[in-house]
């Protein structure tokens, strides 16, 4: 889809510079047959016919499920079973020789058609998963279904190379693990394939969605798979509990706020040598701007640093999760990010040091403090002071970091991320502290001023550059 942006806005760029004679007829269609400029609208109307087709799949899929489901007691076992494997395999069948076939017969609509009954028959394999445990009387938790259909579902993503295939795989798997980790009814010091997962999530995702994603050439599968990895991770450790209980370890608490910047920010592409672009390198930088910026303005109210709670150990002593498992992940991410950070700032393997060490010595220091300050707080001496002022800091450094790169980039998006979290924090601390409420109406109206004078004055700033930004869809600094 961005490709067909970029040759989008090159067929009007080339139609002008026609018009103005800048080029003539012949170079134009010399350009018209590398881009294929012809086949633009054919390309939009595909992707509506695939949305069409893809929510059509899923409502027939609905509808057959629903349909075997109204008369399923009066079927026997041997007639579910074969109602089930002819429904899977007539699916799977029929859209992959339509997919297949459109490969060499280059028919789009087919091959949307046919990925269309994949996706069908992926939905399907959920469908039979947990009817037929239902009838041979399988026992097994929600959990773990979701657990499993994503997992075969990702089997046919790797196999067919196909990204809707793995964003639904992914998908599966994150409302799996979401079911699991909430669910408090089950023992939390019972091992079973299904919590094994849960407790590696992090790890699943990472190992088996990445080079899916490469493998498709997906950034939306990266991009899902980036977010729910720093979500889960989060999750799994707890982050901002573990700041309100003065025993716990302090290494803990650390990994859970640096593990994800450290790793996402030194994150490049180059690193595999078959890939010799950086595809997914500027999403993963945009994340940790926005991971810090979260983090910052939760770590900025007081009430997270004043409340001091003893009794962490009691609470988590049963908890599987706190033992080796947790240590086996923490090494391994650890020592990624440590080999990602020494391919970063050796001078060898970079050859645009000069040009990234600012922003790397920023995104660096920014870890360093954050774990710091929290270090400082469990070990040494829980000084609420001291925390509360520095991510305040720590905060209006960021957003002003983001103003400051908008303007040199003519970036929108960085600007209003800026403008927003100064905004933020200016509005936050005076609704947190004891303050009148004239100063307050006072504060918002002097707010909103100076949010529409800073979006009158950058726009009419970047109307005056020389060239129009074209960055504007990477945040990342």
């Amino acid at each position: 889809m961005l490709f067909d942006n970029f040759r989008r806005q090159l067929r009007q760029e080339a139609q002008l510079w026609q018009n103005e004679g800048l080029i003539d007829r012949k170079f134009y269609q010399i350009l018209a047959q590398r881009y294929q400029f012809n086949e633009l609208e054919n390309a939009g109307g595909d992707r509506f016919v695939f949305t069409l087709i893809a929510v059509g799949s899923i409502l027939l899929g609905l509808g057959v499920i629903t349909f075997v489901a109204a008369n399923w007691q009066a079927l026997s076992r041997e007639g579910k079973l074969i109602i089930l494997l002819i429904l899977f395999l007539t699916t799977n069948i029929a859209g992959f020789s339509l997919w297949r076939q459109s490969a060499t017969s280059r028919i789009r609509r087919q091959k949307n058609f046919g990925e269309g009954l994949l996706v069908l028959g992926a939905l399907i394999i959920g469908a039979n998963m947990a009817l037929l445990a239902q009838t041979f009387h399988v026992n097994g938790s929600i959990y773990e279904l979701f657990l499993g259909w994503g997992l075969a579902v990702l089997l046919m993503a790797y196999s067919l190379r196909l990204t809707s295939l793995g964003i639904l795989s992914l998908i599966l798997l994150i409302i799996g693990y979401l079911t699991g980790f909430f669910n408090w009814d089950f023992p939390r010091n019972e091992l079973t394939w299904g919590r094994l997962v849960i407790e590696h999530i992090p790890l699943v995702l990472g190992l088996l969605f990445v080079p899916l994603a490469y493998w498709c050439h997906s950034r939306w599968i990266f991009r899902i798979a980036a977010i729910a990895f720093v979500t889960s991770w989060q999750f799994h450790l707890q982050s901002l509990q573990l700041i309100t209980y003065i025993d716990t370890p302090p290494w803990i608490t650390i990994v859970a706020f640096a593990i994800p910047p450290a790793l996402l920010w030194s994150y490049d592409d180059l690193l595999f040598r078959q890939f010799p672009s950086r595809i997914f390198q500027p999403f993963a930088r945009s994340l940790i701007l926005v991971f810090f910026s979260i983090i910052f303005y939760l770590l900025s109210f007081r009430g997270l640093w004043s409340a001091q709670l003893t009794g962490y150990q009691a609470i988590v002593k049963n908890t599987y999760f706190t033992t080796w498992l947790l240590f086996v992940d923490v090494i391994i991410f650890t020592l990624l990010a440590f080999w990602q950070w020494w391919h970063l700032l050796r001078p060898t393997y970079n050859q645009e040091r000069q040009r990234i060490d600012f922003k790397t010595i920023f995104i660096g220091s920014l870890i360093i403090m954050t774990s710091l300050v929290i270090f400082i707080h469990q070990t040494i001496t829980p000084i609420p002071a001291i925390p509360i002022f520095t991510f305040n800091v720590l905060l209006g450094v960021l957003g002003f970091g983001l103003i400051r790169e908008a303007l040199e980039l003519g970036k929108r998006q960085a600007f209003w991320g800026g403008i927003v979290l100064i905004t933020l924090q200016i509005l936050s601390r005076m609704l947190e502290y004891e303050t009148a409420l004239l100063l307050k109406s006072l504060v918002f109206v002097l707010c909103g001023i100076a949010v529409i004078l800073a979006g009158l004055w950058f726009e009419r700033y970047l109307s005056s550059l020389p060239t129009a930004p074209t960055s504007e869809n990477n945040c990342s600094t």
